[in-house]
């Protein structure tokens, strides 16, 4: 069995990517949505933590979380959100030829990948970067030309609190080699 090391500041912020199993191009559908938002609401009441921005993409989401003081445990969150989504939308998108008997074992479904990538964010240049990531993230796969144009995006939080401009990266080539170890 793997053993994996992850950071584990309480309290800090984390930038998450979370894929869909197979890559499916499932997490933009409506019920997958709905029942994301749900999950996360569900989540944050019970452990709290802020989201500082987001995409959500056909197969794969990023998030940019910082967790309360004493609290490092993003895994228990994400368990519980992928859970949520799982049960509401699990026999809408099951694959029952996918279930591996270690899926089974696991009482995992065929939505998600069984794990996440996390890095620990490290200072303000490094927390920048990631959201210029994140929210350019549609426009790197093709999924629109400007990130603006993108509907599941805190982008557009950002926008109306004036922290970005709506046309923000929309003709800028220097963001086609924007990486954050994805």
């Amino acid at each position: 069995m793997s053993h994996y090391r992850r950071a584990k500041e309480a309290g800090g912020t984390y930038f998450f990517t979370v894929v869909s199993f197979r890559r499916q191009e499932v997490l933009c559908d409506e019920w997958v949505r709905n029942a994301l938002r749900e999950g996360i609401e569900k989540t944050q009441q019970r452990y709290p933590f802020d989201i500082d921005a987001c995409v959500l993409l056909p197969n794969h989401l990023h998030c940019l979380w910082t967790l309360p003081k004493g609290d490092a445990d993003f895994s228990k969150r994400w368990a519980k959100i992928k859970r949520h989504v799982s049960l509401v939308c699990g026999d809408r998108y099951k694959r029952s030829e996918w279930l591996s008997d270690s899926r089974k074992k696991h009482r995992e479904s065929t939505l998600w990948q069984r794990r996440f990538w996390e890095h620990q964010i490290r200072n303000q240049d490094d927390f920048n970067r990631h959201i210029d990531y994140i929210h350019y993230n549609p426009v790197k796969y093709g999924l629109c030309e400007q990130p603006i144009q993108w509907p599941y995006s805190t982008l557009h939080r950002y926008v109306k609190k004036g922290k970005y401009s709506a046309d923000w990266a929309a003709s800028d080539s220097n963001f086609d080699d924007l990486s954050c170890g994805e």
